[in-house]
């Protein structure tokens, strides 16, 4: 998917944060209106009648923008940013984030606290129910964990269980992890998790589209699930009821053309009763990381997390140093086990040891006249 295309001419951070405050303005309008006045500061300058005059610029954002907009304070909310140690990241920015920046709409407007890294496109968001069992729980940190430690940053929304869990486990991993709060940055919701958050912080950054000040009410949460997929490659949802706001974080994965996994459960559990509806229904069904890995892999290498480097087949990131050492070795050309024991260095008897795990791994496919390719 190609990043979204938005001439963005007026680089004035002051007119763009004031637009995005407006309610009923987010990127497509906001698409909309640069397209016909170039630059965020004519918009705001602009009269009622211009406004509605553009398609699909009603009377009620026209008021908005006339007169809604002069009784904004924008100095206030970037003075209440700074205090937070907040930074303000418009679209336009080359610090905005590359995966989101690939979605239908994405925000206009990211308000960041802590660092948001190039190699943090290599994500995993993964969600579940705020009631879960220990299962659930204990799952979502040992799959985070595990995911962390082999370089994937764990997206989640913050709120108490399974996205605690996940958080906690890309922490305990020394990994990266990105936290999408449903409420402006200045408030921690929910309370309990003001130390995590501050470890979040440490580990990755906690986000938001919304003003500072703006309280978590409910219906913030679920556009803010579509900034979680968003920053991901694919949503893992681990334990959810049918009516859990994780299936519209999957829904929203669906639509911007994401993988979805789902982590299979007790069949008289209600708190299983989503994940395995979205087994049914053609999600992966998790067992281990390599059922993540396997299906993210070909997505990873289309990304560039830094100039000039692509990122390497993600199925190594399971591998050993040998086992590494030998896959990296192969490609779609195929190899005998003489050539693959010359170059890596290894014993031809723990070279056939390994590619027999690769094989049954799936990895790697074993040719005629002991030859071996990429599977």
């Amino acid at each position: 998917m190609a990043n979204f295309e938005i001439p963005i001419t007026d680089n004035d951070l002051e007119h763009i944060l004031r637009l995005n405050m407006i309610s009923g303005i987010g990127t497509i309008t906001y698409r909309t209106l640069i397209e016909h006045f170039g630059s965020a500061k004519t918009i705001l300058n602009s009269t009622k009648s211009k406004l509605e005059s553009i398609p699909g610029i009603g009377p009620k954002i026209a008021e908005r923008i006339v007169n809604g907009s002069k009784e904004l304070d924008v100095d206030k909310e970037i003075r209440l940013a700074e205090k937070n140690d907040v930074e303000i990241v418009p679209i336009s920015s080359e610090k905005y984030p590359l995966n989101l920046n690939a979605i239908y709409d994405p925000p206009l407007v990211l308000y960041i606290k802590g660092t948001i890294e190039k190699k943090d496109a290599i994500a995993l968001a993964i969600v579940g129910s705020r009631r879960c069992s220990y299962y659930g729980q204990s799952q979502a940190v040992k799959i985070s964990r595990q995911l962390a430690q082999i370089g994937l940053c764990i997206v989640s929304g913050m709120a108490r269980g399974i996205d605690t869990n996940a958080h906690l486990g890309a922490i305990n991993g020394k990994g990266r992890t990105i936290a999408v709060l449903g409420c402006g940055l200045s408030t921690v919701y929910p309370q309990e998790n003001r130390e995590l958050m501050g470890k979040i912080v440490s580990h990755g950054a906690v986000i938001s589209e919304l003003p500072m000040n703006t309280p978590p009410h409910s219906r913030n949460f679920p556009p803010r699930n579509r900034i979680i997929s968003g920053l991901s490659l694919g949503v893992l949802v681990i334990e959810s009821t049918l009516m859990s706001g994780s299936l519209i974080t999957a829904r929203w994965a669906l639509e911007q053309g994401k993988e979805v996994f789902a982590l299979p459960g007790n069949i008289d559990s209600n708190y299983s009763r989503g994940t395995n509806r979205l087994i049914k229904e053609g999600a992966k069904l998790v067992e281990e990381i390599n059922d993540i890995t396997e299906e993210l892999g070909p997505l990873a290498e289309t990304l560039h997390i830094s100039d000039n480097k692509k990122i390497e087949d993600m199925r190594s990131l399971t591998l050993n140093a040998q086992e590494n050492k030998i896959f990296s070795l192969l490609s779609s050309t195929p190899k005998n086990i003489d050539e693959i024991t010359i170059e890596s260095g290894i014993p031809v008897s723990n070279v056939t040891s390994i590619l027999l795990i690769l094989e049954v791994r799936k990895l790697v496919k074993q040719l005629s006249g002991n030859r071996f390719v990429k599977a």
